[in-house]
């Protein structure tokens, strides 16, 4: 188990990095970003499934129209989800960022409840309303909702909720999906570079690089957490999961700089209190090392 909790580690930490990478493609449009993700993430998963002789599902998934149905609705949340997140990184909104991810784990509890008629026990009633009670008092204090870190958590949020429901595994999940959005992507950035509106032609080689780079970046946290979620308890993941947008909260506020005054401190701590004791609700009943 100890190795499953390296894995869940090491891939939280990257996601709570990924401002840094992202903030270093700030002169870029993050429209260009997102499609060039898209591209070399499916580059970059089709080589390992090539390693790993891992592609009969293909196959199988094309003759089971719900699914791919499914992937198609997922793959839109998934693309949604990243443009909002690449586009807050860059326009310095770290820290609503990391809001939205913060929240993601009692949107689940909340969506399971409307959408799967789940019950919630009375600590996630308590856990649900306290975040919700914190959300108002951003709105409250900004004169609007936090839409961004909502949007995020939202579209996370369902977003896994399809794949809780989903056959397939991450890492072909993550490959059918990209899969899907990759024509799509490429005809765009044809379209942009058709009409001279691409900024990847003109960039220095190191600048290309660490564009292409997206491909890795963002499929080897995914299979570091497949890896994980095989080897530890969920409600141990549960926990290992706050590391990335605690970093990204972290990175938001000491590092660039971005405002965070005792008001906006109220509503945080509203939604940091019901995390706190929906993780300590889900230690009680799932067992935090228990296999």
């Amino acid at each position: 188990m100890r190795k499953g909790i390296i894995y869940a580690a090491v891939c939280y930490s990257a996601w709570g990095i990924f401002p840094l990478y992202f903030k270093a493609l700030q002169a870029l449009p993050s429209i260009e970003i997102l499609l060039h993700r898209m591209v070399w993430a499916l580059v970059f998963l089709a080589l390992v499934l090539t390693w790993r002789k891992q592609w009969a599902w293909l196959q199988t998934v094309w003759q089971q129209k719900k699914m791919l149905a499914g992937f198609m609705l997922s793959a839109l949340l998934l693309s949604t989800n990243w443009f909002l997140y690449i586009w807050a990184i860059n326009h310095d909104r770290i820290i609503d960022a990391s809001l939205g991810y913060f929240m993601t784990p009692l949107v689940n509890v909340f969506l399971g409840f409307v959408l799967l008629k789940e019950r919630l026990r009375p600590a996630q009633w308590i856990a649900v309303t306290s975040a919700a009670l914190g959300v108002i008092w951003l709105a409250f204090q900004t004169g609007h909702p936090p839409y961004i870190a909502l949007c995020l958590a939202v579209t996370f949020g369902l977003y896994g909720l399809l794949r809780k429901t989903a056959s397939l595994g991450a890492l072909e999940g993550l490959s059918l999906e990209t899969l899907i959005l990759f024509p799509f992507a490429l005809l765009y950035l044809a379209f942009l570079s058709w009409q001279g509106a691409s900024v990847f032609p003109t960039l220095n080689l190191s600048t290309q690089l660490l564009l292409i780079a997206a491909g890795p970046i963002t499929a080897i946290p995914l299979i570091l957490f497949a890896a994980a979620a095989r080897r530890i308890p969920l409600a141990t993941l549960g926990l290992l999961q706050y590391i990335s947008p605690t970093v990204q909260f972290l990175l938001g506020v000491f590092l660039y700089n971005e405002h965070f005054g005792h008001e906006r401190l109220i509503g945080f701590v509203g939604i940091w209190f019901g995390l706190l004791l929906y993780s300590a609700d889900g230690m009680r009943t799932g067992g935090l090392f228990r296999r």
